[in-house]
């Protein structure tokens, strides 16, 4: 486990200075961004709910594409005009676990803050019908995410915790690593998101070829949490599939408003999201990804604090900068959601 921690914790390092040298320079005019993933990825679709919100009252959002959860990360924290990064928990418990003893990740992580707890991501290991569970990958040839992304680490950490040795851990993407699994290439691949993943719903898949493995074992409750894809979420799949899950998390930086034009006009950003999705929590699960129905904005993860502009955001009288009046954006249970919320940021 301790060389696999290594690797992992020298990769951030990788990501760091890549976002830092690709955020030097500034933009003439002000801009606003949300880091996601993939374009088949449950993030994207996330984010570009979001950017729904604000483009009702003409706040222009950009969604980002991105490798993944460490990527965002690394972007929220070094990337200029990114206030926004979607994260999985295991990536911040990761960081928190080092955090004590290693001076740089204590750097890398000041500032950044949590805004939302979002929802639960499945660990999807789609593999040829010969293997039956995670531990029947050893010795296989499996992909396990490229090498900035939340699911890299994910694979990673579930190998290593069960102790499987593959015969080769290929660091490819999902689109990539379905194909390869299809010819024949590789055995399995480990992709984390939001069931249902369009990746998987939209691809053709025998079901007599492949299938989803339960992944039950019970060393990992202690990092994951119990879950379950539900008989034809997808068409491959017929039955239900146990598994694990781990939280998508929206992640932001506690800007300092009395600094300089840039981190006022950041925290007003901020602010502005934070009641935008506060609000329009009504909207997001009518018509916003299937994911939005099971968010609850109360289960913030330990250790973490919440950021000083989310919270200037969440006042019941705070109205957002708009260019013109938000037209649909229900305030359902905000209330409710703002008690709720101001009890957690007490503890």
């Amino acid at each position: 486990m301790k060389t696999g921690a290594i690797t992992l914790r020298g990769l951030f390092w990788v990501v760091c200075a890549w976002l830092l040298a690709a955020g030097v320079s500034q933009s003439a005019e002000f801009e606003r961004n949300i880091m996601t993933g993939g374009p088949t990825g449950t993030y994207i679709r996330i984010g570009n709910d979001i950017a729904d919100l604000g483009a009702q009252c003409e706040l222009t959002l950009n969604v980002v594409e991105s490798a993944g959860s460490l990527e965002n990360f690394v972007g929220v924290r070094k990337r200029r005009n990114t206030q926004f990064g979607i994260v999985q928990s295991d990536v911040l418990e990761y960081l928190k676990t080092f955090e004590a003893n290693d001076s740089e990740i204590q750097d890398a992580v000041r500032g950044v803050r949590i805004m939302f707890p979002l929802y639960n991501e499945e660990v999807h290991v789609l593999a040829r019908i010969g293997l039956g569970g995670i531990r029947d990958l050893e010795g296989q040839k499996v992909a396990i995410g490229v090498k900035d992304s939340g699911t890299f680490l994910t694979a990673s950490l579930v190998l290593d915790i069960l102790q499987v040795k593959a015969a080769e851990r290929l660091p490819l993407n999902p689109d990539q690593a379905l194909e390869k699994l299809k010819a024949g290439e590789i055995d399995a691949f480990f992709y984390v998101a939001g069931a249902p993943a369009s990746l998987f719903a939209d691809a053709d898949i025998d079901p007599d070829e492949f299938h989803l493995l339960p992944i039950t074992e019970a060393p990992l409750l202690a990092t994951y949490t119990k879950a379950a894809i539900p008989a034809d979420t997808y068409a491959f799949q017929t039955g239900p599939v146990d598994l694990i899950a781990v939280k998508a998390v929206l992640m932001t930086y506690d800007y300092d408003p009395a600094k300089n034009a840039y981190h006022r006009e950041s925290c007003t950003t901020v602010s502005d999201f934070s009641s935008l999705v506060l609000n329009g929590m009504g909207q997001l699960r009518e018509t916003g990804h299937p994911k939005w129905t099971s968010v609850d904005l109360t289960a913030l993860p330990p250790g973490w604090k919440v950021g000083s502009c989310v919270k200037a955001g969440m006042a019941l009288d705070y109205a957002p900068k708009c260019k013109k009046a938000a037209e649909a954006v229900p305030a359902d249970s905000n209330e409710e959601y703002l008690n709720l919320l101001k009890q957690r940021l007490k503890n």
